[in-house]
């Protein structure tokens, strides 16, 4: 039953059992593969010939190494070999599609990122703030001692833009200080609010596609958060899309789907909202592709880089994971969060 492609084998190489998961992956059946040799499986057979050696001698408790497994009618596939031995006589072969090792490496690398930038962004918005109020204040106070009204234009930058920082430390601060209120969230509906307001900024050379799986159940979440996360990646998105909204041929798709017994944020769930926002604009920036999560970093010109932060942050709180896979064309940001 497990997703996990496993072998159980003799020190020799010969197969005693296979999984269906394995069946699945080579494409070829468990009676055809039971008794022969396993290690013909690989593109390169002495690896394993010799991790079996070694696991069989117990020189090490479990040997891992990434390998190419041939398939019937299909390409060899990249995998992550786990070699274990058990308490008799067998081995155990453990085979993970290296998409899935190299998936979940990433997941972890986001979410450690996530973290970083929330204490990153909580500490400097407080250093900023404190000596932000003391230069606005003191403008003010050497405004009232002048006489001068071409002296006054220059307290008057100065106010203005420490309230221009004050308000960029606000919207750092606000994921943070607004309480977190759980209620029913039904996705559809965040989805049909969001495209009213794209639709209603961007009336003309804009098609928003609606690609929904209406069976996805309600789930406990603060509505107005996943509102605004979900916003601010369509909003980005349309952005993204100016040249084609001018000729007339932008589009942006809301898709749902469930995803089942489906592992993130280093945790199983049987059951997750599967959430695509796609674009067929020019795709991310090569160069901003590994930080577009980072506060601050932007794609376009005058964009404060808080937009992705915040949805991200948003996501976060509801124990869920925000990814991006981009290229010239199409440009997808997955949301994912845990269903009852």
């Amino acid at each position: 039953m497990l997703a996990t492609s496993v072998a159980v084998v003799r020190k020799d190489g010969t197969v005693l059992f296979v999984n269906a998961a394995l069946e699945d992956t080579r494409g070829i059946s468990r009676r055809v593969m039971v008794g022969s040799h396993f290690p013909d499986s690989f593109l390169q057979p002495a690896h394993l010939c010799t991790a079996l050696a070694g696991a069989g001698d117990r020189q090490f408790a479990a040997l891992r190494y990434d390998a190419w497994l041939l398939r019937m009618g299909r390409d060899p596939l990249p995998v992550y070999v786990i070699v274990t031995p058990t308490e008799g006589p067998e081995l155990v072969v453990e085979l993970q599609p290296l998409e899935q090792q190299t998936r979940k490496d990433r997941e972890e690398r986001l979410a450690e990122l996530a973290q970083a930038n929330k204490e990153l962004i909580r500490n400097l918005a407080h250093e900023i703030k404190n000596p932000l109020g003391g230069i606005r204040g003191a403008a003010q106070l050497l405004e009232m001692e002048m006489d001068s009204a071409e002296l006054t234009e220059y307290t008057q930058v100065i106010i203005r833009e420490a309230d221009r920082l004050q308000s960029l430390v606000d919207r750092l601060l606000a994921p943070h200080r607004r309480p977190h209120v759980v209620g029913d969230v039904n996705i559809h509906e965040v989805c049909e609010r969001v495209r009213s307001l794209i639709l209603a900024e961007f009336p003309k050379g804009l098609c928003v596609v609606q690609d929904y799986d209406t069976s996805i159940p309600e789930f406990r979440g603060d509505g107005e958060q996943l509102n605004q996360a979900v916003l601010n990646v369509a909003h980005n998105a349309c952005q993204a899309l100016a040249e084609r909204i001018a000729q007339g041929d932008a589009c942006i798709t809301f898709r749902t789907r469930v995803a089942r017994q489906t592992t993130f944020g280093r945790q199983r769930y049987r059951l997750a909202l599967e959430l695509h926002v796609i674009d067929n604009g020019p795709g991310v920036p090569d160069s901003i592709k590994d930080r577009i999560f980072f506060p601050l970093v932007s794609g376009r010109e005058g964009g404060s880089g808080l937009g992705l932060t915040l949805a991200q942050t948003f996501v976060g709180q509801h124990h869920g994971l925000i990814e991006c896979d981009s290229e010239p064309g199409h440009t997808d940001f997955k949301i994912l969060i845990p269903l009852p």
